[in-house]
């Protein structure tokens, strides 16, 4: 498999390089909140779920928007890993990433103006299944932490435009 996973990195680094490339993907997700505080979000063909636990007043059901956003630093941040290790020849059986983030909820249910709403520190701690020296695990890290698109948005600001519509919300797919 690792050998697919160089190909496609070569293939798409070459494809870019060259003026023929459109530089820019464009991905979209739309959601519907349903019942309670449980919202059904169609991204491609898929339909994701999320919901909020029962100490913040939802079921239960699925994992939360800031769920999803840990879990999409750490899912981002392993396939990282396993192209550019591949792309540089760096052995990997394996990578795990455990992301834990905190969250002042004053801020969330304006108890306190001072407090922001969002995460105030996320830890992401990565373990490498490797035998490559750990020169080279650094070198990787390095990389990583330089090309993973969900921790760049993450340590950036992205220009974000919300824009209000009125009338009956859109169906996300099911």
């Amino acid at each position: 498999m690792s050998f697919k996973f160089k190909t496609v990195f070569g293939q798409t680094q070459s494809a870019l390089v060259s003026e023929a490339a459109r530089p820019e993907a464009v991905f979209q997700a739309q959601s519907r909140l349903g019942e309670g505080l449980d919202s059904t979000v169609a991204v491609r063909q898929f339909a994701v779920r999320v919901d909020e636990p029962h100490t913040l007043g939802g079921e239960d059901t699925a994992p939360n928007p800031v769920e999803y956003l840990l879990a999409a630093l750490g899912s981002c941040q392993e396939i990282t890993y396993r192209l550019y290790a591949d792309a540089l020849g760096i052995p990997l059986d394996g990578v795990s990433v455990k992301v834990t983030g905190a969250i002042d909820l004053r801020g969330f249910f304006n108890v306190d103006a001072t407090v922001r709403p969002g995460f105030s520190a996320i830890d992401a701690e990565v373990t490498l299944d490797s035998p490559a020296p750990q020169s080279e695990l650094a070198r990787l890290k390095e990389i990583v932490d330089a090309h993973c698109p969900v921790l760049d948005i993450l340590r950036n600001p992205t220009p974000i435009t919300l824009s209000l519509q009125r009338g009956a919300p859109a169906l996300a797919a099911e």
